[in-house]
């Protein structure tokens, strides 16, 4: 009996995997998150919470309706909404204590901006609280851990100051590998797409490292063309792509900093030989990397960061500390709230990363 529980175990995980691997992908949105962490509460949605709507959101939403008697098609509209006692972001200041709709929402969007709050729950506690603090703190605004019409304009981007949303300060990256730069980024690709990153011409098995101080949050397969990425969560909304890579040496949770080995070359994916493809995204939007990028030796790293290359403003580029705990004890306690735990695997289950691409890095 145990052999075949293990044997249906297997085949259900591998289901979840390929389902995950096969769908294209939107960006992800705070109201997808919302409607996610609702339904979650409901004991309607088993996975991770991720803002992005797939095959696991849409059967919790028939599921839901169903229950409700609603009309069921799968889509959250107006009536399924009340029925979910939705409450837009924003309708009301948000302090410690507070639950629902808006909540998770506000969640989700310090968790893009770097602010991690531990989870997307639709409740505001301590660790909500400290993100939304810090997140305050950064952007000038005062401190005082209420999300009110301030906090939350600077979390959508709108800010009644000139000042940036986030003050970047000098940011720098260091380069990912020690070699020429190809194809740069805006190259035309089929289509009339545009190239999302930068190629770096390398040879196969180059040794990868991260571009600074982060917490690797995707190391798979992608089926968006990318073939084997990792993909490296900064602090202020800033992420790392390093793709088509012949081997991934990270995982899900590292953390890592300047110069940590992530994996190495390779021509996975869509793409026409060995070489790196690398891009710079904040909040999801790719930007050149070139003038992020500082020159580094491998044997210059720890000296280069005990002077601030690859920090953000004077701060390290990945979380804080107590940020980082956060993240880390967030991606723990989703594995374990999943059915079938998939954090060791250097595959993670996602509804959305397996393919998060705006555009296809065809190169």
């Amino acid at each position: 009996m145990p052999r075949v529980w293990q044997t249906a175990g297997a085949v259900v995980l591998a289901w979840m995997l390929f389902f995950a691997l096969a769908q294209p992908v939107a960006a992800s949105s705070a109201r997808v998150a919302a409607l996610q962490a609702a339904l979650k509460y409901r004991g309607l949605y088993p996975i991770a919470v991720d803002g992005v709507r797939g095959p696991f959101t849409s059967r919790a939403v028939r599921r839901f309706q169903r229950r409700r008697d609603l009309a069921v098609d799968g889509i959250a509209g107006p009536q399924t909404k009340r029925a979910l006692r939705s409450r837009p972001l924003g309708a009301r200041p948000l302090r410690r204590g507070n639950r629902g709709w808006d909540v998770a929402a506000l969640q989700f969007r310090l968790q893009k901006h770097g602010f991690p709050p531990g989870g997307v729950d639709g409740v505001f506690g301590p660790a909500t609280t400290s993100a939304v603090t810090s997140f305050q703190s950064a952007n000038g605004l005062g401190a005082d851990g209420i999300a009110g019409p301030a906090t939350i304009g600077a979390l959508r981007g709108r800010s009644s100051s000139t000042s940036p949303t986030v003050p970047v300060g000098a940011v720098r990256f260091l380069r990912p590998v020690q070699g020429p730069i190809g194809d740069g980024f805006g190259a035309p690709r089929a289509g009339g797409r545009r190239h999302a990153g930068i190629d770096f011409t390398v040879p196969y098995g180059t040794r990868v490292g991260a571009a600074g101080v982060g917490t690797t949050i995707f190391a798979g397969w992608n089926s968006g063309g990318y073939g084997n990425l990792v993909v490296v969560q900064h602090r202020l909304g800033y992420t790392t792509w390093y793709a088509h890579l012949s081997q991934i040496t990270s995982w899900v949770g590292e953390q890592v900093s300047g110069g940590t080995r992530l994996g190495y070359v390779g021509s996975t994916g869509y793409s026409t030989g060995p070489h790196l493809h690398f891009e710079v995204r904040r909040w999801n939007t790719p930007i050149d990397p070139v003038p992020y990028l500082v020159d580094c030796p491998r044997a210059s790293l720890q000296a280069l960061s005990t002077r601030g290359v690859g920090r953000l403003g004077g701060q390290p580029e990945g979380f804080a500390p107590r940020a980082i705990a956060r993240r880390s004890s967030a991606l723990s306690s989703v594995s374990s709230s999943t059915p079938f735990s998939i954090a060791t695997s250097r595959i993670v289950r996602r509804e959305a990363i397996a393919s998060l691409t705006i555009s296809v890095a065809r190169s």
